[in-house]
């Protein structure tokens, strides 16, 4: 009977099914129509006249001899070198997350367990500093970069991130900490640990997940920034964001735009394939907080 009890009615399933149906398709249509076009030429899937043509591919036939063409992602990642920007993006993500990663950590623990009012407010300050529009941020460092001649390099750009990321991981890191019973440190080290010990090997393998969490949200900021490193990087440097947004800035050359599209498909899939991995672990740390002394 109890199991009964707790049935959906159903109608309710139905509905509830239809809508989440509904919901997945709509979120996924923009990813999937874009990747359906990244194949296409530029008068296929920019067709103004049909635009069914993006479906059946009559230029693209024409053009290239068949419905399906990866020109797109040659002319992207070949003719204009797009594996310089993705090579760029992955140090300048490398070094954002390992650092900020690191010093929130270690900050996030501090200001976890100190007993002095100091704490909360610079987490407040912190908070105050990441609040700020990231252009009003870069604009105070322009002067110092030109005045060093630093502007254009990728460390330029980096340290600037980590400026921007860090009070995110430490208020991130705080939370988590802070959901950790203190019972924990002085349990390890009464059983002879230092405090950097107890931190090392009893505080943070409980709260691994939220390390992951904040990592994942430290390297999402780094990898689609498009404000910073488009101020901060020269054309040599460029990260994979601005790089797509100089296709789309040539839209008079053919197929400059069709290089942006699968582009962007280029940049995208990576992330659909880091959620599926790491889903467990960020579902883990969102809801990190129910560790029992």
């Amino acid at each position: 009977m109890a199991s009964k009890a707790h049935q959906k009615p159903v109608p309710l399933t139905i509905f509830i099914t239809v809508v989440l149906g509904v919901w997945v398709v709509l979120a996924a249509f923009p990813f999937l129509w874009t990747l359906w076009g990244s194949f296409k030429v530029e008068g296929d899937f920019f067709s103004k006249a049909n635009w069914a043509a993006a479906l059946t591919g009559e230029l693209t036939q024409v053009e290239t001899g068949g419905q399906f063409t990866g020109n797109g992602y040659y002319g992207a990642w070949v003719e204009e070198e797009f594996w310089r920007a993705a090579w760029n993006s992955a140090l300048v993500c490398l070094f954002v997350v390992t650092i900020s990663l690191t010093l929130g950590t270690l900050g996030g623990y501090a200001l976890s367990r100190s007993p002095y009012k100091y704490a909360f407010w610079f987490l407040i300050i912190a908070l105050v500093f990441r609040a700020l529009p990231q252009i009003t941020l870069v604009s105070g460092y322009l002067p110092v970069f030109f005045e060093f001649n630093m502007w254009g390099h990728l460390p330029t750009a980096i340290v600037v991130l980590i400026a921007i990321n860090q009070p995110f991981t430490l208020w991130m890191l705080h939370s988590f900490f802070k959901n950790i019973p203190q019972d924990l440190d002085e349990s390890a080290m009464v059983d002879g640990c230092n405090r950097f010990q107890a931190f090392r090997h009893v505080i943070v393998p409980v709260m691994w997940p939220g390390v992951i969490t904040t990592g994942l949200f430290s390297f999402l900021l780094a990898y689609n920034d498009f404000a910073v490193t488009t101020l901060l990087l020269n054309q040599e440097n460029q990260t994979m964001i601005p790089k797509i947004g100089s296709f789309l800035g040539t839209t008079q050359t053919k197929g400059n735009v069709m290089f942006a599209v699968s582009a962007v498909v280029s940049v995208t899939a990576p992330l659909f394939v880091m959620i599926l991995v790491f889903q467990r672990q960020i579902v883990s740390g969102l809801t990190a907080g129910a560790v029992k002394g």
